[in-house]
């Protein structure tokens, strides 16, 4: 028995949902996302809460079903609250500025690291952290991963693009003879 694949997603107000042919359609305030299910569960939508069930009694079928619930419930927070990663800049003249629809950043290089920011994402810069905020989980992931894999950060003096809750472990330099 699946413990995430059991519990039912409550919808929040302002989030529709509906079902067809395997395909659950989540309308938010802003807009509207699908999972298509491949019609691997039973979905059904009643009282404001989205159950998912089993289709057949197999390892692969019980996997789907956790996994098909955890797709949908991240589409439902995402559309009713969104979801944010915040990434910290370190370093003497590291910097990043939002111009337009491009992320810009001075990071030690000869040049300007450019990024061009996908549509649903937002970003915006707050002194030396970088928040991204979107509708997909997954997206905003992948934006913070590729951000902060522009300069990861060193673990001698800490420099680098690295994730606000993130520790960082600190290596000891050279000794020096004596």
């Amino acid at each position: 028995m699946s413990r995430v694949g059991k519990e039912p997603i409550t919808l929040p107000k302002g989030v529709e949902a509906s079902v067809a042919n395997g395909v659950i359609t989540i309308k938010g305030a802003k807009e509207t996302k699908t999972l298509d299910t491949l019609d691997r569960v039973n979905i059904e939508i009643s009282d404001g809460k989205i159950v998912f069930g089993l289709k057949g009694e197999t390892k692969q079928d019980r996997a789907f079903w956790g996994t098909y619930r955890a797709l949908a419930n991240n589409i439902v927070i995402g559309l009713s609250q969104g979801f944010e990663k915040k990434l910290e800049i370190n370093g003497v003249g590291y910097r990043a500025a939002v111009n337009g629809n491009k992320l810009e950043m001075a990071l030690g290089y000869s040049h300007p690291v450019i990024f061009e920011i996908p549509k649903g994402i937002e970003i915006s810069v707050d002194k030396n952290v970088i928040s991204i905020k979107g509708a997909d989980k997954q997206q905003v992931g992948q934006v913070a991963a590729v951000i902060r894999e522009f300069r990861p950060p060193e673990p001698y003096k800490g420099k680098g693009v690295k994730y606000v809750d993130e520790t960082i472990r600190r290596k000891a330099g050279k000794t020096s003879k004596k």
